[in-house]
């Protein structure tokens, strides 16, 4: 099977680079390519034998498989752009959300699916969030689920909670690492411990802690039943998130979701699916 990633910017990259050294992948059987051609050439200097399409059609002509790894209001443009290389027995893959698997399928010819990656498959690990097209063949299925395995754990996800679940899986890692910064900074402020050994020690706790859920010793409820020890210091710092939080992931998400229904109407108003 040949595999072509149109767009290496941070996620067609992470695609690349995670496929290739899971060892799921062969070099020689990826194709690349990115409007500025140079970021695709990059890649080539890391991975020997991997090879770089001139443009979006080239890459099309030569895989069987095809991930659009590009911005929303570059879909259309792309996709239409590389009709005449699509047929039947091919799959096309797009990674962004505001992009429908509904729409995706309306506009190509063959097979079609929606993979959602987060930044924590380049370590092999994490979640990727699957969804298919009506006409997609089990083939796809089967071979997409099995890319994925092997940088992630794939979660089929039905089209209601998809921007949800990308907060979830894709928003996260960047929404928690703000909050450990700040958690980093606020040690340095109130105390003496400096800003290296304050981001050691949380970057390692941080390892710590997922490697407790992942090795399943603890739910997040027990974990903290445990740690927090009635009257202990811990407590006392419960009780000033619990006061001090309110709802803010609830805004979280009602931001996150505006921002999502902006974007859809931007994409009608531009493109008729």
């Amino acid at each position: 099977m040949k595999i072509g990633v149109i767009g290496t910017g941070n996620m067609g990259r992470i695609l690349t680079e995670s496929f290739i050294e899971a060892g799921t992948v062969l070099p020689e059987d990826l194709m690349v390519t990115n409007r500025t051609l140079a970021k695709a050439l990059s890649l080539q200097e890391v991975y020997a034998g991997l090879n770089v399409g001139v443009d979006a059609k080239a890459v099309a002509e030569h895989s069987d498989l095809i991930f659009i790894c590009v911005k929303p209001h570059d879909v259309y443009h792309v996709v239409s752009s590389i009709q005449e290389q699509l047929s039947a027995d091919k799959c096309v893959v797009s990674i962004t959300s505001p992009i429908s698997i509904k729409q995706l399928e309306s506009i190509v010819p063959c097979s079609a699916a929606r993979a959602i990656p987060s930044i924590t498959n380049r370590s092999l690990a994490g979640v990727s969030l699957l969804s298919f097209g009506e006409r997609c063949e089990e083939k796809w299925r089967l071979s997409l689920q099995t890319l994925f395995t092997s940088i992630s754990t794939p979660v089929e996800i039905e089209e209601n909670i998809t921007r949800v679940a990308s907060d979830i899986v894709s928003c996260g890692p960047a929404f928690y690492s703000y909050l450990t910064q700040r958690f980093i900074t606020a040690a340095v402020n109130e105390t003496e411990i400096d800003q290296e050994t304050a981001t050691k020690l949380a970057g390692e706790m941080l390892i710590g802690l997922g490697e407790l859920l992942r090795k399943g010793y603890y739910t997040l409820p027990t974990l903290q039943e445990k740690v927090c020890v009635k009257g202990g210091i811990t407590g006392e710092g419960i009780k000033v998130l619990e006061n001090e939080l309110g709802d803010v992931f609830e805004l979280v998400f009602k931001a996150t979701h505006a921002k999502f229904a902006d974007d859809l109407d931007l994409m009608k108003k531009q493109y008729t699916f």
